[in-house]
């Protein structure tokens, strides 16, 4: 298998991580960089962090990391681009045109020769074919969709403050870990914004959290999603379960068990691929993710796919989930298949490590499972919030150093200590 020109589309967690490891182990060889990262954002987002820069708790500016300085860092090279089609025959892809704000071509179509192609594009979410659900509900799919509710959510804290009804009504669908976090994220930012307002400005914020399921974290052990539905009812989320949503409309939702206002409507349930990946000539499934095999091989010769735009054979024959850690495990993976070609290290196989969800500063909930202490064990409060933490620490350690993550983590939490915890723009 060549080494030369391993190509990687997609800078999300597992593109990312991919590219700095082969950019540490290949980059500097006869003083080439052979790696490259496509990306269309110029700057990197952790993507469970989504949900703080929608409500306003993070900014993603201050949060982000430039791919070209971690190209400059980790020996690989970076291009600025979007995807747009694959010539299989030929080994290129092609990107799209990149325009200013005002629609004039900045750069022209570019196409690019590959030796190994890696596809790291993500998905978002599934709405399902549910009508009204593309015009009226925000989604938080990447930094664009996170920055566009919180500019809305900013308009309509300023506009409650100087109503006279005082009420901010905001309904999230689906109650996996993206909805239930930004449930509270939502919640500790107004109690910080109300803390500073004049009495006669103050107004209630009104979060219903919709979920078709029996429960809410459906990916959680019962005794943790119960224990996280408790505290959500306790800070004031209304919670409705097996209430899957019919239609979402301009002021609210019909469901199942009943219509649901709302001026705000945030869409979390589900995932799925871009339906253009249907189009690049390689076998997709249901759900337009890329079908790979064991060895995280597409239907075409040396194209590889990993992360959320990846249908991998898992445990019990499932796909592997779509979530940060198997993009990580996979990334790592490829990283030594590609990087040593000549070594078998067997087919690539999925470890449930348990999910952590964050529940604000108050804490978090989760449980850890896999080579840690026996099946599973739950862990909650604080001990999971230092968990959750870590496992941000622990992406960012992959791209950019022991030593720059703790001086980062340092730098945040200082300048946290000075702005405050809610950010408005």
């Amino acid at each position: 298998m060549p080494h030369d020109n391993i190509t990687i589309v997609g800078g999300g967690a597992g593109g990312l991580e991919l590219a700095a490891r082969l950019g540490r182990r290949l980059g500097r060889h006869e003083g080439r960089r052979r790696i490259r990262l496509i990306d269309r954002s110029i700057f990197h987002l952790w993507k469970p962090s989504l949900h703080e820069v929608a409500a306003g708790s993070l900014d993603s500016h201050q949060e982000g990391l430039s791919y070209p300085l971690l190209a400059r860092r980790n020996h690989f090279s970076f291009d600025f681009g979007d995807l747009q089609s694959l010539d299989l025959a030929a080994r290129t892809l092609t990107l799209a045109p990149i325009h200013d704000a005002d629609g004039a071509e900045l750069v022209g179509r570019r196409t690019l020769p590959y030796g190994v192609l890696v596809l790291a594009t993500g998905s978002g979410a599934n709405l399902f074919d549910t009508p009204g659900a593309e015009a009226h509900a925000h989604r938080l799919e990447d930094v664009a969709d996170a920055e566009a509710f919180n500019a809305r959510l900013t308009a309509a804290f300023l506009a409650a403050a100087h109503s006279d009804q005082r009420v901010l009504r905001i309904a999230i669908v689906g109650a996996g870990a993206t909805g239930v976090e930004l449930s509270t994220e939502l919640l500790e930012g107004h109690a910080e914004l109300s803390a500073g307002l004049t009495e006669d400005q103050h107004f209630a914020l009104d979060v219903t959290l919709v979920e078709a399921g029996p429960r809410i974290l459906g990916g959680l052990p019962d005794a943790a999603a119960g224990k996280a539905h408790r505290t959500l009812a306790a800070r004031g989320v209304k919670v409705l379960t097996g209430a899957a949503v019919e239609r979402v409309r301009a002021d609210g939702l019909d469901t199942a068990v009943g219509p649901v206002p709302a001026d705000l409507v945030v869409w979390a349930a589900g995932v799925k691929a871009p339906p253009e990946n249907a189009r690049l000539g390689l076998e997709v499934g249901r759900l337009n993710q890329f079908v790979v095999d064991e060895r995280l091989r597409t239907s075409a010769p040396d194209v590889y796919a990993l992360g959320d735009c990846a249908e991998a054979p898992g445990p019990g024959g499932r796909p592997v989930p779509a979530r940060a850690q198997a993009a990580a495990q996979q990334a790592a993976w490829l990283a030594r298949v590609l990087a040593h070609p000549n070594r078998d290290p067997g087919p690539f196989v999925y470890r449930d490590r348990g999910s952590l969800v964050s529940l604000g500063d108050r804490g978090g909930v989760g449980s850890l499972m896999g080579n840690l202490i026996g099946p599973s064990f739950l862990i909650e409060g604080l001990l999971a919030k230092w968990a959750y933490m870590a496992l941000h620490l622990d992406h960012h350690r992959a791209i950019i150093g022991i030593r720059r993550t703790g001086l980062l983590a340092l730098s945040r939490l200082l300048h946290r200590r000075v702005t405050g915890r809610l950010k408005l723009h």
